[in-house]
């Protein structure tokens, strides 16, 4: 209750004088009004639109008060001369205006108005925010007294903070409203102070704890080898990551780094350099992805790279046959396979290691705390290396994976073609597919993406029923499959296959293909119901063209009544994943998106990281700097008060 702070306020500390709100009805100002005044007519209708009429008058003037639907409520409760409070927006009807009331109390006689700041909260379905206010207002003490005060006395003083109790009634019950701010900003520093004590914390216990293989091992001569076997040249940003990863491999506390790279920036180079760096010190590494489809491609891209330096490859897929399982696992125990590749069938019992020493998991966040610690937990304190090429807003990245090294490829390798990306309205749908039909002729393929498997969400476009139309209406003469999550592994597989063998022109399918999937010939991918989601979402599917050296092009397509169009332009106007990414979580935190576009809070967090970030990068040197002094925090005990207390640093510390 006591974090659930108003998402605003309004102010009724001052009546207006009423002959002023018929003068903001004319020029159209739709201000919420504020007015006291004398009853001097009351009038009731009842039937099928029952209202509640009072003409009001203070010594300005008069004004027409409204109570719509409420007669049940509100019939006989007035009376002429009593005194009223009344707020409420005021339109006008013809030449008269009228108050439209939301909320009202009549005034005892003699009683003067004293006006007040009111909290607005976020209404749930079951509670009002009138509600939710009377509740906070009433048990305002007891809540603050059940909140930690931790917060060192002299960032209090630092940053000029009001005291803890004060800051707390302050955004509940503001009794001006220039305080408001400086109280909001307490509370977001203390919330981010426990977030980034949690996250060095975490990073101190780890790194105090040990226990990982260090692997030293000449690195200039390990690099020298590296890219002489290598058909092209690394980039910058991928042999500054390589260094860093090879660094933290190198120290016996164990590596925890998230590496970021948009799509195409070539993590899978970084990621072969860990495992080169894993085999010449003597472990053995593992490399998890989320669907099958991601994983083999995993093993057929790293599998060239690494035969120089003699490295096996075995994958290890839940679709594999009892006997492939069974060598397969033979291989990895006995160490015959330096690398194992595969989906969440690693994490099973039967799979076990020689001498793990590496652990790379592509697509992090698509695998849950637990499966990502079963696989760890393989090894004493492996090297773990985080994959993602979701782009995470550089802001998030800072609270959500605080406790993470982090490390972003922000160049992309030479010869990667940039996507051309156009809006287009449902009733111009027939041209985005003739536009398919063109390319198809060119010798390439398409992609079409659509949000649903089937027609049981009815109102998104089916993947199902879209292949149905396309193949029977529009590309009669083309090859057309179609790929879901709810396709059998083996089926889905042979579809992907034919597809990069060419032997499809148009894929027809679900976000299954958002990740992973890599077929250089396909050049144009077409969106269905696209404000459906989330812009970083759209920025990975776009992500699977472009792949090749044909000219390639994301038609992205929205229906005509749709008021997001405005929001998709940002995905044409760049291809900066971060800056999608940045801007995306700006809009959930406003509530734009719905359907399956996600909505909310970016991080569970009561500051908004986009728009408190100074705030946080304050708090966190603070944190950085305690827990460098003080690892264990022997000397500022309250401080771990404060880590409880905060649900975001709370979970950060139980989490792996």
């Amino acid at each position: 209750m006591l974090t659930d702070l108003p998402r605003a306020y309004k102010d009724w500390r001052t009546p207006q004088p009423i002959a002023s709100l018929a003068a903001r009805a004319l020029q159209g100002e739709g201000d919420e009004a504020v007015a006291v005044g004398t009853i001097e007519h009351v009038s009731e209708r009842a039937g099928k639109y029952p209202l509640v009429t009072v003409r009001l008058r203070d010594a300005s003037g008069a004004i027409a008060a409204k109570w719509f639907g409420r007669r049940h409520l509100l019939g006989g409760k007035f009376s002429v001369g009593e005194r009223l409070f009344v707020t409420g927006r005021v339109a006008l009807r013809g030449l008269l205006a009228e108050l439209s009331v939301t909320n009202h109390r009549v005034l005892r006689d003699g009683e003067p108005y004293v006006g007040e700041i009111v909290p607005v909260y976020a209404a749930s379905k079951d509670l009002t925010s009138r509600q939710i206010r009377t509740l906070i207002q009433k048990n305002i003490g007891a809540l603050i007294a059940r909140r930690p005060d931790a917060l060192p006395p002299e960032l209090i003083a630092k940053y000029g903070f009001p005291a803890h109790a004060q800051a707390w009634r302050e955004v509940h019950a503001p009794s001006d409203p220039a305080r408001v701010d400086a109280a909001r900003r307490r509370i977001i520093f203390e919330e981010f102070f426990g977030i980034a004590l949690a996250a060095a914390l975490k990073r101190s216990r780890r790194a105090n704890a040990g226990g990982a293989t260090p692997l030293r091992v000449p690195l200039d001569a390990l690099w020298r080898d590296f890219t002489a076997q290598l058909p092209f040249a690394p980039t910058g940003a991928q042999q500054r990551a390589i260094e860093t990863v090879w660094r933290d491999m190198a120290r016996v506390a164990p590596m925890n780094r998230l590496l970021q790279g948009d799509v195409g920036s070539g993590k899978t180079l970084v990621a072969a350099a860990a495992v080169v760096l894993a085999h010449a010190g003597g472990v053995q590494s593992a490399l998890m992805a989320p669907t099958e489809i991601l994983a083999a491609q995993h093993a057929q891209k790293l599998a060239p790279l690494l035969l120089p330096f003699g490295i096996a490859v075995e994958a290890v897929f839940g679709s594999l046959g009892a006997r492939d399982r069974r060598t397969a696992a033979e291989r990895i125990r006995s160490g015959a396979a330096s690398l194992a590749v595969g989906t969440h069938a690693l994490l099973t019992e039967s799979v076990e290691f020689a001498r793990l020493g590496l652990v790379i998991i592509d697509e992090q966040h698509r695998f849950g705390v637990e499966q990502r610690a079963r696989l760890r937990a393989k090894s004493a304190a492996p090297h773990t290396l985080y994959m993602t090429a979701t782009p995470i807003p550089r802001t998030l990245a800072q609270t959500k994976y605080a406790d993470l090294d982090l490390t972003i490829l922000d160049e992309l390798p030479p010869g990667r073609t940039p996507v051309e990306t156009f809006v287009l309205r449902e009733s111009r749908k027939a041209h985005a597919y003739e536009f398919v039909r063109k390319n198809v002729a060119l010798g390439r393929q398409a992609y079409i993406v659509a949000p649903a498997i089937d027609t049981t969400e009815s109102a998104l476009t089916s993947a199902i029923a879209e292949a149905e139309h396309v193949k029977r209406d529009v590309f009669g003469e083309l090859r057309v499959g179609v790929l879901h999550g709810k396709l059998p592994p083996r089926e889905k597989d042979a579809v992907m296959d034919r597809f990069k063998r060419g032997e499809t022109d148009v894929l027809v399918a679900t976000t299954v293909v958002e990740v992973g999937v890599d077929v250089p010939n396909a050049s144009v991918m077409v969106i269905l119901d696209a404000h459906r989601y989330g812009l970083a979402q759209l920025h990975q599917l776009r992500g699977r063209v472009g792949r090749g050296v044909a000219e390639s092009y994301c038609l992205l397509i929205a229906p005509d009544d749709a008021g997001a169009v405005e929001r998709l332009e940002i995905l044409a106007a760049t291809s900066d994943g971060f800056k999608i990414a940045e801007e995306d979580l700006r809009l959930r935190r406003e509530g734009e998106f719905a359907g399956t576009a996600q909505a909310g809070s970016a991080a569970g967090t009561i500051g908004n990281i986009v728009a408190d970030f100074e705030v946080y990068m304050h708090a966190k040197a603070e944190a950085d700097a305690i827990v460098a002094r003080d690892p264990d925090l022997h000397e500022h005990a309250p401080l771990l008060q404060l880590v409880e207390a905060v649900a975001p640093a709370r979970a950060m510390l139980v989490t792996s």
